[in-house]
């Protein structure tokens, strides 16, 4: 009822506006968007507030992980869990399916897979796609089947002339691989096949996610035909105390140049990277070396699957896929991007889940680390470009950014900073970035820092989200800084049901030789950003009540003792094309 009381005074008060021509609608303003399909943000999302404008999702119900992503006749597939009957998980999942022609604009297709058979008929959960020698997909997925056991299962395109892919055959043959007794594999922790990749010794590979006791298994099944597959006997690789491994990852990088790499490259200038997803809902990858010979996997020293390690992203970011875009030679992130209000508000929202913005992933120069950055197709959606000259903000202030559409926008500054006299010292017990971020929030004063970006902000601030960095001395060694990165969902709305969790990630860069970058990437009810030119990146849900729509206000703020300058540019971003099905705009 208090919402609904909330929604007819803010209908009132446009109203009034609009009547004195205070403002005015926007939704008929096309700037070249008849060819792209695109229009700047419009007061529909006056009635769905929180519905993004650029982002994935479907018009309705639930969504998670990202399966097997593939570009096939230069088009384009995202496929995704799907619950079709409501905004819940369900274990009767099925594969939606999308396709683009250019990563940002979706057209809607009929399931992929849906539960048919005995060994998919309790759901066709995640898997990958792979892309056999003579371009034909093939996708490998886990089905839960009529023992309520998981199995991976097979299949293929029913007619390879089709671009779109639009119907799908799974094969007599199915299921391919069980758990059984003597491979001494769970039945309910044997999921999420991996794309296939092939060997020099003309044999197909893949992994599977599973567990044993508390150690969590990336399981290797080789094959000669894709057709009929063995279990090896070892493991490829495990990690003890990780639980059961979701939706594991394995893929090349390149070492020498910034372009991805295809799954089955191998060789001297190649390091690989394992990922994997745990029960605590954060991801980790590891960088190291895969031995054909052997089929084993080593990660470098000192990469590791807990918090000590390396992460895609150090908020709302889970079951993430990549693949490798053959028609652009470059690597690309999906990631799952789920809810942070609760079940009821999901409920009147009447959808649940987002896929995070595609993002090109590439081995950093170091070779520890990867980097990430949003695919360039999305600058396509950038307009009413707003410059920030080198502004200068002293201690204690803040700077309005004007001239955008706050509430779906795209930001990239950089912050530079010429005196770190008042740095702080870090203590050397503050290991955890998200723990240090929650005890020192944007409230709390520094050094140098807090400086970043205050987004989704309300006329008062009595709400926003603050992304920001702070910056501190070493312990140990007066000349080496640390940065701390941190997204602080702590004010971020007046609503006390969402889960406002702030996020933190340290980020290598030295600050005193290289300017601090960050971009945000603003749509409604999620803000991903990424520092230090993607070296880190922080996704965060929020769901504010007063900072929505029109008001919805951007800043710059620096709340440390020392000045800093920001340089860059805000745009708005039109709103993609993401078609209903004809199935859903008669319903």
């Amino acid at each position: 009822m208090a919402l609904m009381i909330f929604s007819l005074r803010i209908f009132f008060f446009l109203s009034v506006l609009l009547s004195f021509g205070v403002i005015e609608l926007e939704g008929s303003h096309h700037a070249c968007s008849n060819l792209l399909n695109l229009e700047l943000p419009s007061t529909r999302q006056a009635k769905e507030p929180y519905r993004t404008g650029y982002h994935f999702q479907p018009p309705k119900n639930w969504i998670n992980d990202p399966n097997g992503p593939l570009i096939y006749k230069n088009v384009y597939h995202h496929f995704y869990q799907y619950n079709p009957h409501g905004v819940a998980w369900s274990p009767n999942i099925v594969w939606a399916h999308s396709t683009s022609n250019d990563l940002v604009n979706w057209i809607p297709h009929d399931d992929a897979l849906n539960p048919s058979e005995p060994f998919d008929i309790n759901g066709c959960w995640s898997g990958s796609a792979t892309i056999l020698p003579g371009g034909k997909p093939a996708i490998v997925y886990t089905g839960i089947n009529s023992e309520n056991e998981q199995v991976q299962n097979l299949a293929f395109p029913k007619n390879l002339s089709d671009p779109f892919l639009r119907e799908w055959v799974k094969i007599p043959q199915n299921p391919l691989m069980i758990p059984t007794e003597a491979n001494q594999i769970n039945a309910d922790s044997f999921r999420d096949p991996t794309t296939a990749w092939l060997g020099s010794d003309n044999r197909w590979r893949l992994v599977i996610g599973s567990k044993k006791n508390q150690t969590g298994l990336a399981i290797l099944y080789t094959s000669e035909d894709f057709l009929h597959w063995t279990m090896v006997n070892h493991t490829f690789h495990s990690a003890k105390e990780n639980d059961m491994w979701e939706c594991p990852d394995f893929f090349p990088v390149s070492k020498s140049s910034p372009i991805g790499l295809d799954t089955s490259t191998n060789g001297p200038d190649v390091k690989h990277v394992l990922k994997v997803s745990l029960f605590t809902a954060k991801e980790y990858y590891t960088i190291g070396t895969y031995n054909l010979d052997k089929d084993i996997y080593n990660p470098d020293k000192g990469s590791v699957e807990s918090d000590l390690g390396l992460r895609y992203d150090y908020g709302k970011f889970y079951a993430s896929k990549s693949f490798f875009d053959s028609a652009k030679n470059r690597r690309i992130l999906w990631g799952w991007s789920n809810e942070s209000s609760s079940a009821n508000d999901d409920i009147k929202k009447g959808w649940s889940g987002l896929q995070t913005i595609p993002r090109t992933i590439l081995l950093d120069e170091s070779e520890k680390q990867l980097v990430q950055w949003p695919i360039e197709e999305l600058d396509k959606l950038r307009t009413k470009q707003v410059r920030l000259p080198g502004i200068v903000i002293k201690g204690g202030s803040l700077h309005e950014v004007l001239g955008v559409t706050a509430a779906q926008a795209d930001i990239e500054v950089t912050f530079e900073i010429s005196d770190f006299e008042k740095t702080e010292v870090l203590d050397p017990s503050w290991t955890d970035p998200q723990i240090l971020c929650s005890k020192k929030d944007a409230s709390v004063y520094g050094g140098l820092g807090p400086f970043g970006l205050l987004v989704l902000a309300s006329e008062g601030l009595q709400e926003y989200t603050a992304v920001f960095y702070r910056i501190f001395k070493s312990h140990n060694n007066n000349n080496k800084y640390v940065v701390l990165m941190c997204s602080d969902q702590s004010r971020s709305s007046l609503n006390e049901n969402n889960d406002k969790t702030t996020y933190g990630a340290f980020v290598n860069v030295d600050p005193v030789h290289e300017k601090l970058s960050l971009r945000s990437l603003i749509d409604h009810s999620i803000v991903e950003s990424f520092g230090g030119e993607g070296k880190a990146c922080i996704t965060a849900r929020v769901y504010p009540t007063l900072a929505v729509d029109g008001y919805t206000n951007l800043y710059t703020f620096n709340y440390g003792k020392e000045s800093v300058k920001v340089t860059g540019s805000a745009w708005t971003m039109r709103t993609a094309k993401i078609n209903r099905s004809r199935k859903e705009e008669n319903e």
